[in-house]
């Protein structure tokens, strides 16, 4: 088993809001945890913690769970990810307000018998067959709504983790039901891969390859390899900024099983 992670911020003097783990736990098979720290307007947001906080406590109670409980299916564990992460900050911050601090989720956890995933929100999973054909799992409720209405910070709050809207894992437990999920027996994955969406630039909005090419240069080069290729780009002065900002925080998790 090969298992390669990297993340880098945005902005070196900003703390970087993603999150990766991988695990692999003493009873075989392995886990990879991405999150994505949804960075907020100006303005209040409740918490006294801050995303980062936020990304580390459900990111690795996230990582725990899924290691170690195998009788939970991913989205009952989410769910109580974000139960717990809420109980944490639940007495000294106000967690319906609408930007309380939010992530994307991606996880995926394989034995000898099932590859499960979960997805949420606008980060990528891959999923690599054996003859190299590549899915990608996506969330894409965000992509859906006009560029135009997401530039617009009260009427993005209006479409956030509501109906007709997009979702994130937050302080409500109940959006696990949200999440995209599934599983795909283990003889027909060979590889997989987690990209926040500053990773998943490189397809997504260069276009500089489809998702089986972008599988391969992190075969060839690593995530730190990806990563390098999305900061050249987005470093070119011929190119626009790529949506809200030039950089963004970027990670990627690959593991061949």
């Amino acid at each position: 088993m090969r298992i390669d992670l990297a993340s880098a911020p945005g902005n070196p003097e900003r703390p970087n809001e993603d999150w990766l783990s991988a695990a692999i736990p003493a009873s075989g098979g392995g886990v990879l945890v991405a999150l994505d720290g949804v960075t907020p307007p100006r303005g209040e947001d409740g918490c006294v913690h801050g995303v980062p906080w936020f990304a580390g406590r459900l990111g690795g109670r996230l990582t725990e769970l899924s290691g170690s409980r195998r009788d939970m299916p991913l989205d009952r564990i989410l769910a109580e990810a974000v139960r717990a992460t809420a109980d944490a900050h639940r007495e000294t911050c106000d967690l319906s307000h609408v930007r309380t601090p939010q992530a994307t989720v991606v996880v995926v956890r394989w034995d000898e018998a099932y590859v499960e995933h979960l997805v949420l929100s606008d980060s990528v999973l891959l999923l690599e067959g054996p003859g190299g054909e590549v899915t990608a799992v996506l969330d894409d409720r965000l992509d859906r709504i006009p560029r135009q209405v997401l530039g617009s910070v009260a009427e993005t709050d209006a479409l956030r983790n509501a109906e007709g809207g997009f979702f994130t894992a937050a302080a409500d437990p109940a959006v696990a039901a949200r999440a995209v999920t599934g599983r795909t027996p283990r003889e027909r994955v060979r590889a997989v891969a987690a990209l926040t969406d500053g990773a998943s630039r490189w397809t997504d909005t260069f276009g500089e390859g489809d998702w089986a090419q972008c599988l391969a240069v992190l075969r060839k080069e690593g995530a730190e390899g990806l990563i390098g290729r999305v900061r050249a780009l987005e470093s070119d002065p011929d190119r626009p900024p790529a949506r809200h900002k030039r950089h963004d925080d970027a990670s990627a998790a690959y593991a061949e099983l």
